[in-house]
């Protein structure tokens, strides 16, 4: 190891012991609620399992009191039979206390298969919820956040939590009816040595809590960039061509090294203040042993107690000081569970995507007609559109244009309802959208996106997802009306080909192909086109236009396009700019109207030229 490496944990000190700080700043008013509020919601989850609960309990109250019964025997059997030299009935005990070890061995295996199944079926039910909760989160939701850091908290959170239950919670049962129980017979055998033992108590809790309030923060910090290093990890992962292309790899990896060395600063200082935990334990421990021994000699000789009385002392004494270890121990651990667990509950509490109105209803078809009448958003108080107008008759195709910005998507996000306008209204066969259930809404409609989006199934399950009930032949129809058929037969597997999530293997254009054979089964009255020829070769193009055409027959269409000759057959066309309509009508009446849309297909004749 170089010198270098040897002393760079010790340069963490500063900058751990800063985000410390900060974390502890940040978290002054309400850890202490957050941490008993995530422990009872834990509880809540354990509580469902109230007769394994009950056997695992039951199963800790016969471990603890033979683990107390085998010291209490040894004592015995030296007081009645090694001191007195009477063997008669050793037998007999030492049978008891092969009957007692049985039982502890027993009770331990039981109580642990048992809370390793309590354990499973908890985090099972956490990530569950969780991932329900994930579908039913506003887009919005997503847009903020890094999918990356999202994964943590459903893999790497909750396993934190599992880990925990199987580990901490029946050890923490165990350590605390022990302790209890140890108190008590060393109260009965000698006050006087019980005292003397419980000396270093206020030690012993000082210390912890000197500790405890350190690794707290620390674990929460940690799992914090653990969640940030998943997410970077995630996206550039995502990102690779992007990143090759541009040739950052030195910037990817040295942005990867400072989240890197951030979770390594965090957890080299949690488990180390955690660390302490034990050493000082060890050493309180030897202390106690070392003053009992001492003063239970002297009452020895006194003849106040017997040497049986001080062998178990000696042993409960350590039967003392170790519960209080291991509790302190299960504590530092129980702390980073709840810090992965408050992590879960924030987005378990997120708000939802907003439920639908009362007045909401199911609509069974639509003709298509859409209106927008003075709509005008805002996104976290950045206005994006302002007071927008114009309608879609059935049938129609609607492309809207305009620079990056504008306000192209954000509308689309309006009639799908990803998003909910501010002011104005928008309707669908005369019905506000507000008043038509979400679900029934999207069932209307389907999208044909850029970025074609496929999941790691068959080819075929990736076109059935527009039609869960769809036939196998209507699958390959609607793969023949998107031209998608020859390449998929061409296919080793044909449709039975399995596809990963990017869909390598087959071309950009063939996957759009797939996108398009999707919506063509789902029979949409409501098509959404955004971008879909965009980094397509001139052939695959021709093909999928060709598909898109076949597509649009009879239903409203909204296009989202940036090359203006692929909308030039399109019914109206709306230019946006700085989220305002400045120029609406066909291409011919925009064209001789000499406006900004004149200029802006005048520039890209130029550009292609």
């Amino acid at each position: 190891m170089r010198i270098r490496e040897f002393k760079q944990p010790f340069q963490y000190k500063k900058i751990a012991i800063n985000q410390l700080r900060s974390q502890q700043e940040k978290d002054k008013t309400d850890r202490a609620r957050n941490t008993a509020g995530t422990i009872k919601r834990i509880w809540s989850y354990l509580a469902r399992e109230k007769v394994m609960l009950l056997l695992v309990i039951l199963m800790v109250l016969v471990s603890s009191a033979m683990s107390l019964a085998g010291p209490f025997m040894v004592g015995r059997a030296i007081d009645d039979f090694i001191v007195t030299k009477d063997p008669s009935g050793i037998g007999m005990l030492l049978v008891w206390l092969l009957i007692i070890y049985v039982l502890h061995s027993l009770s331990v295996f039981l109580q642990n298969y048992w809370m390793v199944g309590i354990a499973q079926n908890t985090v099972y039910s956490l990530r569950e919820e969780l991932f329900q909760q994930f579908h039913r989160l506003p887009i919005a939701f997503f847009d903020k956040r890094q999918h990356g850091e999202l994964m943590s908290r459903i893999t790497n959170d909750i396993d934190n939590i599992n880990n925990t239950l199987n580990q901490s919670v029946i050890q923490i049962f165990t350590s605390i009816l022990t302790l209890i129980g140890t108190v008590v017979i060393m109260l009965a055998l000698s006050p006087l040595l019980t005292l003397i033992t419980m000396m270093i108590v206020p030690v012993m809790f000082l210390a912890i809590r000197w500790i405890t309030k350190r690794t707290g923060p620390l674990y929460k910090l940690q799992q914090q960039h653990l969640g940030e290093l998943n997410g970077y990890v995630e996206e550039t992962v995502s990102g690779q061509h992007v990143i090759k292309t541009f040739s950052q790899e030195k910037r990817v990896i040295r942005e990867f090294q400072e989240r890197n060395e951030n979770l390594q600063h965090s957890g080299f200082w949690a488990q180390t203040f955690a660390g302490f935990i034990p050493k000082v334990m060890n050493m309180l421990n030897f202390l106690s042993f070392g003053l009992v021994g001492l003063a239970g000699g002297i009452l020895a000789v006194q003849g106040v107690i017997t040497v049986g009385v001080i062998v178990i002392f000696t042993e409960y004494a350590r039967q003392f000081t170790r519960p209080l270890n291991e509790l302190s121990n299960q504590f530092n651990i129980l702390l980073s569970a709840v810090a992965g667990a408050e992590r879960v509950f924030n987005i378990i509490d997120e708000e939802q995507e907003e439920t639908d109105e009362t007045t909401a209803r199911n609509i069974d078809s639509t003709d298509g007609h859409l209106a927008f009448d003075k709509v005008s958003f805002a996104y976290e108080d950045t206005p994006i559109l302002k007071e927008i107008n114009f309608t879609a008759s059935p049938g129609q195709t609607v492309a809207f244009v305009g620079h990056t910005g504008a306000g192209k998507t954000t509308i689309i996000n309006l009639i799908s309802r990803f998003y909910n306008y501010d002011s104005g209204s928008i309707t669908l066969d005369g019905i506000d959208l507000k008043n038509i259930k979400r679900s029934s809404l999207r069932k209307r409609m389907a999208f044909v996106l850029q970025d074609a989006f496929l999941f790691h199934a068959t080819i075929k399950e990736n076109i059935r997802y527009g039609r869960l009930d769809a036939t196998d032949d209507a699958i390959i129809k609607a793969a023949k009306d998107a031209n998608a058929h020859d390449f998929i037969e061409r296919l080793p597997n044909g449709y039975e080909t399995i596809l990963d999530q990017d869909g390598s293997g087959i071309s950009q254009g063939q996957k759009q192909l797939i996108t398009i054979a999707r919506a063509i089964l789902a029979d949409p009255a409501i098509l959404v086109l955004d971008e879909a020829t965009s980094n397509i070769d001139t052939v695959t193009e021709l093909k999928i236009q060709d598909a898109l055409k076949w597509l649009m027959q009879d239903r409203t269409s909204f296009v989202i396009a940036h090359r203006l000759n692929t909308i030039q057959e399109a019914d109206k066309i709306i230019m946006l700019e700085h989220g305002k309509i400045i120029e609406q009508g066909s291409h011919t009446a925009l064209i001789r109207k000499k406006g900004h849309y004149f200029n802006l297909y005048k520039g890209q004749l130029k550009d292609n030229a």
